[in-house]
């Protein structure tokens, strides 16, 4: 006789489990420890199927699947990026991940990932630039300072020790907000009201725009010798910031040169551009900033395997904070041959 049919129950963590998460271990501790697990991942970079997100354009916006596995555990997000959004009070990005054992084919974890993605995204920003920055950058422009804004600064503040944050953008509210949100977070906000005027004395000038089309955030003059750049914004064809001119001048790292050329601030250069793989750097098998005069430039597009870092660290932290739901997501039924008798048994 066949026992009764049964469901295979799936963690999800919701976006209300996900801010709880966040604030119970602090903000600062989760980019340092989603930093410390990208980074982990990034030494075992070859291990990992690695191919460009699967990416389907339209003239409003992208929807992407970022895929990967290490052989033990599959990982993928879905993810949009829709820059016109925000006019009518939606995110420009919204995402969500799973995570499975690929012994079954099993997934083992559903989880939001629009909050996340803001937070692996500035955790992978900082993990760079400490490999890539000037030794002892204390002040650190953002221009753009949108949702991931925030973020960034703190991200760098927790892992690279930035002391002074100077706030860029076309939308003054959008500085406003920023500032005020980075109130008392042990930082000196500085709001400015040119992006000459926010590069002033920093050593590192991260950018994290959101327009769809070719713009031109810095241009070659703006830049000078010994500066770190990080380039979060653009990360679609047809989409950069950077002026070419000052790629031809910086020291160029990416994390995967197959997708980096196709949207990043690369995609302006010719095929054979050179360009450094970031996860080279941290192995010990190449170079990173070798002289204090280098321009570095972490052309930075989001990759899978720091989704799939961040989807195992929050499944780590599952037990000990019980911030999680079971989904009723895959029908397991005792005799896997008789999927249809679930059904009958429902009536």
């Amino acid at each position: 006789m066949i026992a009764p049919s049964h469901h295979a129950y799936v963690p999800f963590v919701s976006v209300e489990n996900m801010l709880r998460l966040v604030v119970r271990l602090g903000v600062e501790r989760v980019l340092a420890d989603l930093a410390a697990e990208i980074e982990a991942d990034f030494l075992r970079w070859p291990l990992f199927d690695k191919t460009p997100r699967v990416a389907s354009h339209s003239e409003i916006g992208v929807i992407e699947l970022m895929p990967t596995s290490d052989g033990e555990s599959y990982g993928f997000k879905y993810v949009n990026g829709h820059p016109s959004n925000t006019k009518a009070g939606l995110q420009t990005v919204t995402a969500f991940g799973l995570l499975a054992d690929v012994a079954t084919g099993y997934p083992v974890l559903l989880s939001e990932m629009t909050i996340l993605t803001a937070l692996r995204t500035a955790a992978t920003s900082a993990m760079a630039a400490k490999w890539l920055a000037p030794k002892g950058a204390t002040v650190m422009a953002l221009i753009g300072n949108g949702a991931q804004a925030e973020f960034q600064a703190l991200g760098f503040k927790a892992i690279c020790g930035i002391t002074e944050v100077r706030l860029y953008d076309i939308d003054a509210q959008a500085t406003a907000k920023c500032a005020r949100n980075l109130e008392g977070q042990g930082l000196n906000v500085v709001a400015c009201k040119t992006p000459e005027e926010a590069i002033l004395g920093a050593q590192i000038i991260t950018t994290c725009t959101a327009d769809k089309q070719y713009a031109t955030i810095l241009t070659d003059n703006m830049v000078g010798a010994g500066v770190h750049l990080n380039a979060v914004g653009g990360d679609c064809p047809g989409k950069t910031e950077l002026h070419k001119d000052i790629l031809l001048r910086a020291k160029v790292f990416v994390e995967y040169p197959e997708q980096t050329r196709i949207e990043g601030e690369i995609q302006q250069m010719p095929a054979d551009f050179a360009v450094t793989e970031l996860w080279q750097v941290i192995a010990g098998q190449t170079a990173g900033r070798v002289d204090p005069r280098e321009i570095t430039l972490f052309d930075s597009v989001g990759f899978a395997i720091e989704d799939f870092a961040a989807l195992r660290y929050i499944r780590s932290k599952l037990a000990e904070t019980g911030l999680f739901a079971q989904l009723d997501m895959i029908a397991d039924p005792d005799d896997p041959r008789d999927l249809f008798g679930m059904i009958l048994r429902a009536g």
